[in-house]
C-alpha cells in the first residue's frame, strides 16, 4: 500500500522481511530459531557410520535439541548402550551407532519428539530431532533428498556410487517398483546388470 502525505510525497510503509518456513523447519527448529532464520544444517548432527567422535557426543546433541524445544529431560544418554556393548562378543564395527540411535529414538518418543535421519547418499548418519507430538512425519525433504524417522521404512530407496570409470558420484532415488537394470553412467560405463544388480566392479555407498 502507498501512503500519500499532505506535501504530495509518497511513502511505502516499512515491510518486515518474510521468512519462508518449510515443513521440515517447522518440525526441527524451535519458534525462536525459525524467527532468526536458522538453517536446518545448523541443527543437524553428523556421525560417521563407525560411531561418534567421543562417548556421549550424540546424546549431548539430542539433549540440546530437546531443551531447545523447551522440554524437561533427565535420561537422554547412551550409557546403557555402552555398558551393554562392553560385554557383547557379537558387536561389530558399525553396530554401536545403530544401537545408540535405536535407544535414543525410544527415549525421544516419550518426549513427543522423533529422531530423524537425512538420507544424503553417504555412509554418515545425518541426525535431526523433530518435535512431532506423536505424529508420524512422512514426505519430508532436505535439499532434494529424503528425511525420515529413524527405524521407519524408507518411502524410497536411495542408491549412490562413484563411477569406477570417471569417478563421478551418482545418486538415484527409487520407488518400490523401480530398478537400475542396465543403468550406465553418462560417461558410458556399465554399472548394473539386466536384473538391476551392481556389476562386480561397482561398489555402492553405505
Amino acid at each position: 500500500m502507498l501512503v500519500m502525505h499532505d506535501n504530495g510525497t509518497v511513502r511505502r510503509p516499512a515491510v518486515d522481511s518474510v521468512i519462508v518456513v518449510t515443513e521440515l523447519e517447522e518440525l526441527v527448529l524451535s519458534p525462536g530459531e525459525r524467527a532468526q532464520g536458522v538453517h536446518v544444517d545448523s541443527v543437524m548432527f553428523t556421525m560417521d557410520w563407525a560411531g561418534e567422535d567421543y562417548p556421549g557426543q550424540l546424546a549431548a546433541f539430542v539433549a540440546g535439541r530437546v531443551r531447545a524445544f523447551g522440554a524437561e529431560l533427565t535420561n537422554v544418554d547412551t550409557n546403557v548402550v555402552y555398558r551393554a556393548a562392553e560385554t557383547d562378543p557379537t558387536l561389530r564395527r558399525g553396530d554401536l551407532p545403530v544401537r545408540q540411535l535405536d535407544h535414543l529414538s525410544g527415549v525421544l518418543a516419550d518426549l513427543r519428539c522423533t529422531l530423524m535421519v537425512w538420507e544424503n547418499g553417504t555412509d554418515t548418519y545425518e541426525v535431526l530431532v523433530a518435535l512431532t507430538d506423536e505424529r508420524e512425519p512422512t514426505g519430508l525433504m532436505h535439499q532434494g533428498l529424503p528425511v525420515r524417522a529413524w527405524g521407519s521404512e524408507p518411502e524410497e530407496t536411495l542408491v549412490s556410487l562413484d563411477c569406477p570409470n570417471c569417478s563421478q558420484m551418482l545418486v538415484w532415488e527409487l520407488s518400490a517398483d523401480q530398478t537400475l537394470a542396465d543403468e550406465r553412467c553418462d560417461c558410458g560405463a556399465a554399472l548394473f546388470d539386466a536384473t538391476g544388480r551392481p556389476l562386480p566392479h561397482v561398489t555402492l555407498h553405505g
